[in-house]
């Protein structure tokens, strides 16, 4: 797997980039202000990632996705990885990242690569999506916070 940054003439992939955030409005935005990140396996693409700064020496991974066809087999936790490589290129001391409480598998790999919960951000998922969500059998209310250091 290949990972490289998006140029600003080519367009995102909102397939991808949907599959991780249901809002087209708010992916959108964020593509917009941040950095977005493309996984290329065979000359197709695999998986996206968006890089936000959010405030002096942080940045946040506000989106990453990986196709269907191609979960389970460590591109995500690859994509990770250069995320947090790409926030040390950036002077960045904290990289942040935040998924629904019942988004368990994320929840996971989060923490194996190395981020810890650092906060809930209650009722998120009820007060910025118009639409319910579910995973697992559980509905997205809260949003949970994790973060490390770079």
């Amino acid at each position: 797997m290949k990972i490289r940054k998006l140029a600003l003439d080519e367009q995102p992939p909102m397939d991808l980039l949907l599959s991780a955030d249901p809002s087209r409005t708010l992916v959108e935005e964020y593509v917009l202000r941040g950095q977005c990140f493309v996984a290329y396996l065979n000359k197709e693409i695999i998986g996206v990632y968006v890089l936000l700064l959010t405030r002096p020496e942080t940045v946040e991974l506000v989106n990453i996705a990986v196709a269907e066809n191609h979960r389970g087999k460590g591109f995500g936790k690859q994509l990770i990885h250069h995320a947090i490589e790409q926030a040390k290129r950036l002077g960045c001391k904290t990289i942040e990242v935040g998924t629904g409480n019942s988004s368990i598998g994320q929840l996971a790999l989060y923490q194996k690569c190395g981020f810890r919960i650092t906060g809930i951000d209650k009722d998120f998922f009820l007060r910025h999506y118009s639409e319910e969500i579910f995973e697992n059998g559980i509905q997205a209310v809260d949003m949970v916070r994790l973060s490390q250091d770079v």
